[in-house]
């Protein structure tokens, strides 16, 4: 038998290869060089800068439906794919800037920390471009593997070290329900390409059976990646115990990286069981969306609170995935994107005002803060109103973008309940602004830790709140040319 070795198309991932190349650098760097804290997170920030220009300016254009693929197809590159990399880079290249005054604050080894947060953010874009399941399913497990360090990098925290373990046991759980749904789509169709499985699916119309065993427990699988309802128990924790900068990452760019693999998985392999998977999808919605805004309305802790505000918002995304079509995709695309800009930057304030060792984390603790920090409490409301859906912020042109779909595909009663927990949702989010400018300052139990924040943003924080509120600003104000964008980037399906 004569082995042949696939011709191999480099301009498909070199912006992986650039990522993965800055990676590796920062480590022998950490090792052989001793570089300071700040200069390995100006190496990391450039080498996703350099990744971002790659993928925006690669020889096949934006707003094209060329496409590129690789591996025997393994891999492909097309819109769909290179616009869910430019969230993911987004996403790595704000909380950078927010991590490196961060890291140094916090006296934590920078080398593993952004190469770990580099690595994450290779398997999000393997996720985005993978078009068969196994490659899917490596890039999950190297995000999922680097967020298990990540989230436990403030070795000197119980809750940290807490976090990290319950994220790393529940996750490997989940890993199993997503493999094992793999392995009996492999099964029942002798494929994991997903072109395979559609074709297979397509020219046998008989007893299904396997198939729809495998798609539910993918469903699960990419439901504990979402943080979906019943599969987000493990959200609160993590995020209250991970460092701030990569709870605001996990909250972004794995998210949307599931989301990326899910469409593509659900809506090329799967079309023909749509009646079936669809149906599901509706509960998670509306479960999503009301168990996460009911809870987040009692909590004081404001990263819980955040942690239970992004379950809701992916049940928010979830109504697009629901309502597909025309709008559903790119009501999806569109809504992440604007999702990462206003959580990244909440989460920047807040890690700002938490000061040493994140000491300031209520509702509470923010009591008049906004007149001891004018610019950051407004930034920090501007972030809260968009995430709330108040126009004109990116989240009302998001949120009315994916209930439009859920409208125009038939689906009124789910866009009604998004529009009620919509509603719900403003309650807890403007607890924060009144605590902000309504409360009088409480005395302090840890004065030392709190008092000790600086007069003006550090600037690398800085520019990721402008890039922020920028975005956030520009997406709700004028939208055309990014629902452009995010039109042109659809999943061309079979």
């Amino acid at each position: 038998m004569q082995l042949t070795i696939p011709i191999i198309n480099f301009s498909a991932f070199y912006s992986e290869i650039v990522i993965c190349a800055f990676a590796l650098v920062i480590l022998m760097a950490q090792v052989l060089a001793k570089p300071s804290q700040n200069s390995l997170g100006y190496v990391a920030f450039i080498g996703v800068l350099i990744a971002l220009v790659i993928n925006v300016y690669v020889p096949s254009a934006m707003g094209t439906q060329a496409v590129e693929s690789t591996f025997s197809g393994l891999w492909v590159l097309d819109n769909y794919s290179r616009f869910f990399k430019l969230i993911f880079l987004v996403g790595t290249g704000l909380t950078i800037l927010i991590s490196i005054k961060y890291i140094k604050q916090e006296a934590m080894p920078p080398g593993e920390y952004y190469a770990m947060l580099l690595m994450a953010t290779l398997g999000m874009m393997i996720m985005a471009s993978g078009a068969d399941l196994m490659p899917i399913f490596l890039g999950i497990e190297l995000m999922s593997i680097s967020l298990y360090v990540l989230t436990g990098y403030a070795r000197t925290r119980l809750i940290s070290n807490e976090a990290a373990l319950k994220y790393f046991l529940l996750g490997s759980f989940a890993t199993g329900f997503l493999l094992y749904g793999i392995a009996l789509l492999y099964g029942a169709t002798g494929t994991t390409r997903i072109q395979g499985i559609f074709a297979f699916i397509s020219q046998n119309t008989n007893n299904h059976h396997i198939i729809l065993i495998g798609m539910a427990l993918l469903v699960i699988g990419f439901g504990f990646k979402l943080a979906a309802v019943p599969f987000h128990m493990w959200t609160p924790d993590v995020y209250e115990g991970a460092p701030a900068p990569i709870t605001a990452f996990m909250s972004a760019g794995p998210k949307a990286a599931a989301f990326a693999a899910f469409l593509r998985v659900f809506l090329e392999a799967l079309p023909a069981m749509h009646d079936q998977w669809v149906m599901i999808l509706w509960w998670l919605a509306v479960l999503t969306m009301s168990v996460g805004n009911i809870i987040a309305l009692v909590q004081d802790n404001i990263k819980r609170m955040l942690a239970y505000s992004s379950i809701a918002h992916a049940g928010y995304v979830l109504v697009g995935f629901v309502a597909g079509g025309q709008l559903g995709t790119p009501g999806i695309l569109f809504y992440m994107l604007a999702y990462t800009l206003m959580n990244i930057g909440a989460f920047a304030i807040i890690t700002y005002l938490g000061g040493t060792n994140e000491a300031r984390i209520t509702v509470k603790d923010y009591a008049g803060l906004g007149y001891q920090y004018p610019i950051a409490a407004v930034a920090l409301s501007l972030f809260l109103f968009s995430l709330a859906g108040i126009p004109p912020t990116a989240g009302f042109m998001g949120k009315f973008y994916l209930f439009s779909a859920a409208i125009d595909a038939g689906y009124l009663g789910l866009a009604i309940i998004g529009v009620l927990n919509s509603v719900v949702s403003v309650y807890f989010y403007l607890k924060v602004t009144v605590s902000l400018y309504m409360k009088s300052p409480e005395m302090q139990s840890t004065p030392g830790n709190v008092a000790s924040l600086p007069a003006v943003f550090a600037p690398m924080l800085m520019v990721a709140v402008l890039i922020s509120a920028c975005g956030v600003l520009g997406l709700g104000i004028l939208p055309e040319k990014y629902i452009t964008l995010v039109q042109s980037s659809q999943l061309m399906l079979p």
